[in-house]
């Protein structure tokens, strides 16, 4: 089973790993994107206003463009780590056992619009890019990546896959067959919608459910028992769509 994370667009600082080696990340097919993708980052870093202008910087993110600058210098850290924000404090990977941290490393991956997709354990360093950027002389991000990332995908996973990632994310590199969650919230009048932040917790918690269990989930009944298992309310809307309700 391939359980694939969105991003966050925040990460933690510093690392204790090597600089960036893209032959040292997962789905090595996808090293020549990732090395184009590094290096215009790089060289967009050196124009302060065009990076801005790219990544959707706020004048007070400067830092972010910094990071991009170092990419290949920085230090690194493994990806399950490097992202942070709701999905990954609800995932609490801290607290795993050493089983359950390895269990992690086998089943979990991460969304990247830089490196299309990490393993969990892959060393990465903080970087700035978001799946709906466009940098320039480039086409859009999915222009980039949908020729080769589901191919790549497809060949990376075992089995069944849990698609978690967000629409943009998704878009990057469908994956045909795979089971997605949707999060919905439920009001008192029993009407229903998604509100980002429950998305990304109970996300960050069906994440956690299938890397603490000893299920091997072949389908989504099988998800949907270990998400319920697990104190989620869940409903199966079809044989690819997962209902979790808060």
């Amino acid at each position: 089973m391939l359980v694939l994370l969105p991003p966050s667009e925040t990460k933690s600082d510093g690392g204790k790993g090597a600089p960036l080696d893209l032959g040292e990340l997962s789905l090595p097919k996808l090293t020549a994107t990732r090395e184009v993708l590094v290096n215009a980052l790089v060289e967009l870093a050196a124009d302060a206003e065009a990076s801005s202008l790219a990544l959707g910087l706020s004048a007070g993110q400067s830092d972010e463009i910094a990071r991009n600058a170092a990419l290949w210098t920085s230090a690194t850290r493994p990806a399950l780590e490097r992202y942070t924000g709701v999905l990954f404090d609800a995932l609490d990977a801290k607290s795993f056992t050493r089983a359950q941290k390895a269990k992690a490393l086998t089943r979990l991956a991460v969304g990247s619009a830089l490196f299309g997709v990490v393993r969990a354990g892959d060393p990465i360093p903080a970087y700035r890019l978001s799946g709906g950027s466009k940098l320039p002389g480039m086409g859009t991000l999915q222009s980039v990546w949908k020729p080769e990332l589901t191919s790549a995908l497809e060949a990376e996973a075992d089995g069944l896959v849990v698609d978690l990632r967000s629409g943009t994310y998704q878009q990057l590199g469908p994956v045909p067959g795979a089971v997605i969650a949707t999060v919905l919230t439920e009001k008192p009048d029993g009407s229903r919608s998604v509100v980002s932040h429950f998305n990304k917790h109970h996300k960050g918690l069906l994440a956690r459910a299938l890397v603490v269990s000893r299920a091997e989930p072949s389908d989504v009944k099988g998800v949907a028992r270990v998400a319920a298992k697990a104190g989620l309310r869940v409903e199966i809307a079809s044989e690819r769509e997962l209902i979790i309700l808060t």
